[in-house]
């Protein structure tokens, strides 16, 4: 993988054509090798026998470390590689189009560091990142048995005495809490607890005891997907850490906690969509080798329109989630909004394609060692636990509910970041470098991607007709959505189901302004450069079309008649079950223009 140059800053591309994460993601694909060679360590057939055993990929995450896949998860200000997070979406989105129980293992590592990233002081995260760079596993102690996502109600507790903080209590669900050298732990450092009573703490299992006055693995958890993922905890009984173990001021654990996971429940989209392209694969090969009722099943038009209605919500997926990760470095202060809209929708929206996906298997999607070794069961059962990953789906429209305020009032004053807005959805232009210390917790302006989302005529935006025409009902659906924001009140206590409806219907017109604007920003660079399926995508906005087809009712709340969507449908079936070259890695369909590395200087050679 080759490094990101420091130091950048905003502006255009020189290659046009080029979109770098792409040609990274096709780069980790190759290394990966062809999943149906028998012996592989990234097989389907190995790794299918792996989840039937319910066994650790140690094999793949080794690999994956040797081809250097841990700089991905260090920014580049500390020697690593992560320098824009459109980049690393791309390249954990490959390896969860190959399996998600393996991505899930080793991008754990990322989770476990970005607190550090986030909060500590340079020595410390320039010492944490020489470990992650060397292959230390890292491992994220937030849950606990009896607490849930409820991070107030804590109860391990790190107490200061002269030899630094001695830990009591139990981590549990913790992704790498057994195989883990460091975990990074929340833990109440005031006994009356509340927003400034937690902390947190680097605590090194390779300087503890593993017993009394240390720490103790809990016992692997059985999961029903990622079998083989060490989903387990850690219980500390007076295991002493180091003063300087902490991460940042004593107290400010939660605040940098939230500020972290905006990050990481961007980077989940990677995941989702990986699933979603892993099952459109599976799927569309067997479609084209299946007869039913003397027809290849590939031509039956219920079945296009099915596979048509998936292909429509993975492409939607893509736009939240390529757009939300570039967001987070051109309007980072709006990330609690745009996270929790992103870490709601993709993993919804990825988990209803897989179940259309599914019908269309039929009773092979329910079966091991049959199509493609059974990989399609497996990934229906791995992704269904990335929507509870770092605050569930409830959580998340909950935060969405915390912001109704800012939202209606920012949409009120029409405030907008236009030039963040334009180098988020412009896929030519240059991301600067992240700034952490501009992140909130709170979206204090609302979301500049929704509010600046205008319709104008036709010809300004490039929208075709039929395009514009959504459009101008998306715009008219958020005028009244944001009406109906700004009446809700707020409830300390019980928050009605009225209110996580209504976050739901915003989740989806921030979905409709990425589409757009990624739309509005590219069509013409890639329409003219383009060949193939991405051509066809964008040449007439059929991708956009189809993606505002799906979103409207959602926004509006109610179906929307009157469309054609059968046409649309059958048109992204037919670019789905369009051959393609096997030997040629990436997903069946996306809106990502593809170049060959030739195309850009900086990426020759294989690995950094």
């Amino acid at each position: 993988m080759t490094a990101a140059a420091p130091g950048r800053t905003a502006g255009p591309r020189t290659l046009p054509a080029h979109y770098r994460p792409e040609l990274l993601a096709r780069r980790w694909e190759r290394l990966m090798g062809d999943p149906f060679e028998p012996d592989g360590v990234f097989s389907y057939a190995r790794l299918a026998r792996l989840d039937e055993r319910d066994a650790f990929p140690a094999e793949a995450c080794a690999a994956l470390d040797a081809a250097g896949l841990p700089a991905a998860y260090v920014p580049v200000r500390l020697g690593g590689v992560l320098g824009a997070y459109d980049e690393a979406l791309a390249v954990i989105r490959a390896v969860a189009r190959r399996d998600l129980t393996v991505a899930v293992a080793h991008a754990k590592t990322y989770l476990g560091a970005v607190s550090a990233w986030v909060g500590a002081d340079p020595g410390q995260a320039r010492a944490l990142a020489e470990d992650v760079l060397a292959g230390t596993v890292v491992a994220w102690g937030l849950t606990e048995p009896d607490h849930g996502s409820d991070l107030l109600a804590g109860d391990v507790t790190a107490v200061p005495g002269p030899d630094g903080y001695r830990l009591h209590g139990e981590k549990w669900l913790i992704n790498n809490a057994g195989r883990g050298q460091l975990v990074c732990v929340l833990a109440r450092t005031d006994p009356a607890g509340g927003p400034r009573g937690f902390s947190l703490l680097l605590a090194d299992k390779r300087r503890l005891p593993h017993g009394p006055g240390g720490y103790r693995t809990l016992p692997k958890v059985r999961t029903h997907g990622i079998r083989g993922a060490d989903i387990s905890g850690i219980g500390f009984d007076g295991a002493t850490v180091p003063s300087d173990a902490l991460i940042g001021a004593e107290g400010a654990g939660v605040e940098i906690v939230l500020k972290s996971l905006q990050l990481t429940r961007t980077m989940c989209a990677s995941l989702s969509l990986g699933a979603g392209d892993h099952a459109l694969a599976l799927t569309t090969g067997f479609m084209a080798q299946r007869r039913l009722y003397g027809r290849p099943l590939a031509e039956l038009p219920q079945a296009r329109h099915s596979l048509g209605e998936a292909v429509a919500d993975l492409l939607c997926a893509e736009a939240v989630g390529v757009v939300t990760s570039r967001c987070l470095h051109t309007l980072t202060g709006e990330g609690a909004v745009a996270s929790a809209a992103a870490k709601y929708l993709v993993p919804t929206l990825a988990a209803a394609a897989i179940d259309r996906l599914g019908q269309l298997l039929g009773a092979r999607a329910f079966l091991s060692g049959v199509h493609a070794h059974g990989m399609f069961q497996k990934v229906a059962r791995d992704h269904r636990i990335v929507g509870l990953f770092d605050g569930s789906t409830v959580v998340n429209l909950h935060a969405l509910v915390n912001n109704f305020p800012a939202l209606a009032r920012g949409h009120r004053r029409g405030t907008a970041d236009g030039e963040g807005v334009a180098a988020a959805a412009d896929l030519r232009t240059t991301l600067p470098e992240l700034d952490t210390a501009r992140l909130s917790l709170t979206a204090r302006g609302g979301s500049s991607l929704v509010q600046s989302l205008l319709v104008e005529p036709v010809e300004p935006v490039g929208l075709p007709p039929r395009v514009a025409l959504l459009a101008a009902r998306v715009h008219a659906a958020s005028s009244a959505l944001h009406e109906e924001l700004a009446a809700h009140r707020p409830s300390a206590v019980r928050v009605p189901s009225a209110a996580f409806a209504l976050a739901e219907r915003y989740c989806a017109l921030y979905a409709a302004a990425a589409a757009l604007h990624l739309w509005t920003h590219n069509h013409r660079w890639i329409a003219a450069t383009a060949s193939g399926p991405a051509l066809a995508l964008w040449a007439d906005g059929l991708w956009v079309e189809a993606a505002l087809l799906r979103l409207l009712p959602r926004i509006l709340g109610r179906p929307v008649p009157s469309y054609d969507t059968h046409r649309i449908h059958a048109r992204l079936a037919g670019l789905a079950l369009a051959p393609r070259d096997p030997a040629e890695p990436g997903p069946v369909l996306s809106l990502l223009p593809r170049a060959h590395p030739a195309d850009d200087p900086t990426l020759r050679g294989d690995t950094a």
